[in-house]
């Protein structure tokens, strides 16, 4: 077996020579023959390892007795160790989350606290091949997304070192076996025979129907992690690429936004990574738990929806909206877009309720116009302006339209979003006439008389 183990070490390159290497030990037969394989090569290696125990308080006496018996094995064999209880039932109550992943938060705190105490470069773990078996047929079972059917890592990062996982290349009869021959006395945990829990269903009803056909199973389903791994590695980078590239990020609120056509000309493989990309931004990481596969399809099937103004709902008050090549992603506001109504003075400015600003100054001379200045004869509006949200009914008229127009279908012309609509600056003058649609329609061209005096109305946004 170590002969196996070595060379599994040497092709993942898990181990290097003069190296701290710390032991997570529960007891077990698998943390056991871990530990005590570590010890074999102790000197071979120049390493120095130490074990780390967890009692998780969750059998009373028992697992405070599978504690202590880890410390006895240690000190028998001339190995530091490094025990610790965790209140995983306090923490679970204060947290309102599983017992699972109480015991795991809690326990990689401790690890990660040891691996920086210790500066130690590995954290090796006892997961063995039908560990690896057992993983990957559960979430073959329960996934339909191809990223996340994954298998145990061989090794990753973690608080400043790697974690480790050399058994992976073994069966769990191998270690067994490996435990009798050298003695190995291990503590059982009797929760390990319960059928309840999944892990245990698929190891004792469904993974040995599988090795009846396959003997070498965990060789296999290790090949398929390892080679899924390698490939998911890389079309992650390139959706990373893509989410820097087409992906806008803004804050307050936060919101993601990409232009569809863009997004469309790319692989469905990135355009699937790219799209969970941005859910892990937008909830943190946190993703719901009934955040699914069915939300990937409504969110293909709206970026092909013909029509203009679409939405869908995701979990936590979470829209996706299709305006026209545009699609954004917002946390819905439960407060409704307040009525604005500011009287704007010549001189003066106005903050609007988005942090936006409208200023007016008296000009003598014209300068060069953008969508965001607006120009006027003093003598051909009623002052002071106002400036307010649309309200239902609004119309506009311009020079050279026959008539008028509803706001609603220029907002329409112009392809703005449903939710940017209700807090759209109206420029009216005294008398309730619309001067300025911002950055849209302005009633009149830019007059030109002379020994006339002008006004300049300037629109900034507050981000900028």
């Amino acid at each position: 077996m170590n002969d196996v183990v070595t060379s599994f070490i040497h092709k993942h390159q898990l181990l290097s020579p003069d190296a701290t290497v710390l032991v997570a030990v529960s007891g077990g037969p698998d943390s056991l023959a871990l530990l005590h394989f570590f010890k074999t090569i102790q000197r071979d290696w120049k390493l120095r390892v130490i074990a780390l125990s967890v009692d998780h308080q969750l059998r009373g006496e028992e697992s405070k007795e599978d504690l202590d018996y880890v410390e006895e094995i240690c000190r028998k064999w001339d190995i530091e160790f490094v025990g610790t209880s965790i209140d995983v039932k306090g923490f679970k109550k204060k947290e309102q989350i599983g017992t699972q992943i109480a015991a795991r938060k809690l326990r990689y705190a401790f690890f990660a606290e040891q691996m920086k105490f210790f500066h130690a470069d590995y954290l090796a773990f006892g997961h063995h091949g039908d560990d690896q078996v057992e993983t990957m047929v559960m979430r073959m079972v329960r996934m339909a997304d191809s990223s996340s059917f994954s298998g145990i890592p061989v090794k990753r990062e973690f608080a400043g070192g790697l974690i480790i996982r050399p058994f992976l290349c073994l069966t769990k009869d191998e270690i067994e076996q490996y435990c009798k021959e050298n003695q190995i006395v291990a503590r059982l945990d009797p929760s390990n025979e319960s059928v309840d829990y999944t892990r245990n269903y698929f190891r004792k009803n469904v993974i040995p129907l599988l090795k009846e056909k396959n003997q070498n199973l965990h060789r296999t389903i290790q090949h398929l992690s390892e080679s899924k791994e390698a490939d998911e590695r890389f079309l992650q980078s390139e959706a990373e690429k893509l989410f820097e590239e087409i992906v806008q990020i803004e804050e307050n609120p936060v919101k993601a936004l990409l232009q569809i056509d863009m997004f469309l000309t790319r692989a469905s493989a990135l355009q699937r990574r790219t799209f969970h990309l941005i859910l892990n931004y937008l909830y943190s990481d946190d993703l719901p738990k009934d955040l699914s596969y069915v939300h990937e399809e409504q969110f293909f099937m709206l970026l092909n929806n013909e029509k203009g103004n679409v939405q869908i709902d995701f979990p936590r008050h979470l829209k996706v909206e299709k305006a026209y090549n545009k699609l954004i992603f917002y946390f819905h506001q439960d407060e409704k877009n307040e009525p604005f109504h500011e009287v704007l003075d010549v001189p003066g400015e106005v903050i609007l309720p988005n942090g936006d600003k409208v200023s007016a100054t008296y000009i003598n001379e014209i300068p060069i116009q953008t969508n965001n200045t607006y120009i006027c004869l003093e003598k051909d509006i009623s002052l002071p302006f106002h400036i307010r949200n649309r309200k239902a009914g609004d119309r506009m008229r311009w020079n050279g339209l026959n008539g008028s127009k509803k706001l609603k279908d220029i907002f329409i012309d112009a392809k703005i979003p449903l939710q940017d609509r209700n807090s759209w600056p109206v420029v009216t003058d005294n008398n309730g006439d619309i001067l300025w649609l911002v950055g849209l329609k302005k009633r009149d061209t830019i007059p030109k008389e002379e020994q006339s005096i002008y006004i300049q109305l300037n629109y900034e946004q507050g981000n900028v």
